[in-house]
């Protein structure tokens, strides 16, 4: 009698790299170092990309840009992200990446709807100009050679000014291994909800590549019933992660019931932390970040911005939000969470849903005359080298 049972194939391939999981981790300025993915993959499995990083800097070897693009011994795929709007930076970039070993997949960001990227050409506005995008994608994917490379980039720069059926399938052309769309343009921002419409469409029309999802998912049942809606090959999470690192093991679960029947509705429960689990979550995250700062103070002034996220909907007091708000040392931290009902449940639905940066639609800021034409045009190409700017995108 012939074995029958199958073998089950990873979710997404990226080159020689099977990523089971097909979650991604969006890379954000401030929050996505070691430290955060390193604790977000002790929960569950997935593709963790380091901070976005400007190629300029890195072909210029700034401290802080080969901070970046360190990873710990532990990360056995090393993602980076970089950013750019010159072709030949970006290429020499990669090539650096490459000959160095300090990359297994590089993904490339056009989604920056930061106003003063958009204002010099970069971000989600670059891909207006058809020609260069597709020069920057080509000099990377070339430069690349067998590592796999990918993009993430936005709708486009507002309703009227769409691009990313155009780049999606420049992006294919060029040799791209996968492409990821934010459903929102450079003018919504983060407001509103995210067209996941628009993820359908670019799923449809790129059917011979690999195509995830991004914005608003919250849950793990978020993440499937985009992948239900859209068709997509794999999600991508930002916000939604932001002090609940604990996601991606909800995550976990839910696709690994998904691989076994993309139809089931089997309820996966997900983790709800109680308040000494949240706590130990938290000095969990100080810890690594001493890691990777090497002092305490460091580490305890980066894990402030951390403290309304983690703490969301749980009834601790404005008293103790401040006192965290202000920890200087891992010894003062071990004292104000000291001072917690660890037996204290979860709350439920008041520390889900939105966090992060939301804001209003706002009109995306440009170069003088960039709407003009999907060439560059004038002084358009001196504008663009103002625009690698240490920001987060997405």
């Amino acid at each position: 009698m012939n074995d029958t049972t199958s073998v089950k194939k990873p979710a997404l391939q990226y080159g020689k790299i099977a990523i089971e999981t097909p979650v991604i981790l969006a890379p954000m300025a401030g929050i996505t170092n070691t430290a955060f993915r390193r604790l977000c993959r002790e929960f569950g499995g997935g593709l963790y990309v380091s901070e976005m990083v400007t190629s300029r800097a890195l072909v210029e070897r700034t401290e802080e840009s080969m901070r970046l693009v360190s990873h710990h011994p532990s990360e056995e795929i090393r993602s980076v992200q970089l950013y750019g709007v010159d072709p030949k930076t970006i290429a020499d970039a990669v090539t650096m990446l490459v000959a160095e070993d300090r990359a297994d997949h590089i993904d490339l960001n056009f989604g920056c709807p930061v106003p003063k990227v958009t204002r010099k050409g970069g971000g989600a506005a670059l891909p207006w100009k058809q020609d260069l995008f597709t020069s920057i994608v080509n000099a990377a994917v070339k430069a690349a050679g067998e590592i796999p490379l990918t993009i993430k980039m936005r709708k486009g720069i507002d309703a009227d000014h769409l691009t990313y059926l155009d780049a999606g399938k420049a992006a294919r052309d060029a040799g791209v291994t996968a492409v990821a769309l934010h459903g929102r343009t450079a003018a919504d921002y983060y407001s509103g909800e995210a067209d996941w419409n628009s993820i359908a469409k670019l799923r449809e029309a790129l059917p011979d590549m690999q195509v995830l999802g991004n914005g608003d998912i919250w849950s793990a049942g978020d993440a499937i019933r985009m992948m239900r809606e859209t068709g997509v090959d794999g999600v991508v999470v930002g916000r939604g992660c932001l002090g609940r690192p604990w996601l991606f093991g909800d995550l976990q679960a839910a696709f690994d019931e998904y691989a076994i029947n993309p139809n089931s509705n089997a309820a996966i429960t997900p983790i709800q932390p109680s308040l000494g689990e949240l706590a130990d979550a938290f000095k969990r995250h100080g810890e690594l970040l001493v890691e990777i700062f090497e002092t305490e103070e460091h580490a305890c002034r980066d894990i402030r911005k951390h403290v309304a996220w983690y703490f969301k909907g749980y009834p601790v007091g404005g008293e103790f939000r401040a006192n965290l708000a202000r920890v200087e040392s891992l010894a003062q931290m071990d004292e104000i969470l000291g001072t917690l009902d660890r037996d204290a449940p979860y709350p439920g639905e008041e520390a889900e849903g939105p966090r992060g940066r939301l804001g209003g639609m706002k009109t995306c800021a440009l170069p003088d005359k960039w709407l003009t034409s999907r060439e560059l045009i004038g002084d358009q190409r001196l504008i663009l080298q103002e625009a690698e700017l240490s920001v987060s995108g997405g």
